[in-house]
């Protein structure tokens, strides 16, 4: 009756921003990212695409409180490779293997249907 809709906690409103990045100042070439408006799911995907980069030191990612609709991801890369390049070449990797992904399971879909003619 009087609950939220089930979506309003994943609507970004105003002026908010998506991602937030803090350079670390306490460990070189580091950096926490806050993305909002997300979950377990995503973070997961980001933190373990990070870690098949070689150039990444070290990935994880928290979710603060199970009320709150966003995560923290920290990512350490060495010197040569910033943590904003690493998370970048991350999200463009993502895409890519659900782009591939979307693409195998449309053919699949049409083999099945030539074959049920």
């Amino acid at each position: 009756m009087n609950a939220p809709e089930s979506f309003e906690p994943f609507l970004l409103l105003g002026d908010e921003k998506k991602i937030n990045i803090v350079k670390d100042t306490k460990v070189p070439n580091a950096a926490h990212f806050t993305v909002m408006k997300e979950d377990h799911t995503l973070g997961n995907l980001l933190r373990a695409q990070l870690l098949k980069d070689p150039q990444v030191i070290f990935a994880g990612y928290r979710v603060p409180h199970p009320l709150e609709h966003k995560f923290n991801l920290r990512v350490q890369t060495t010197p040569d490779y910033s943590p904003q390049e690493a998370f970048t070449s991350a999200i463009t990797d993502l895409i890519s293997e659900v782009s591939l992904l979307e693409e195998r399971f449309r053919a699949a879909v049409r083999e099945k249907r030539e074959g049920l003619e």
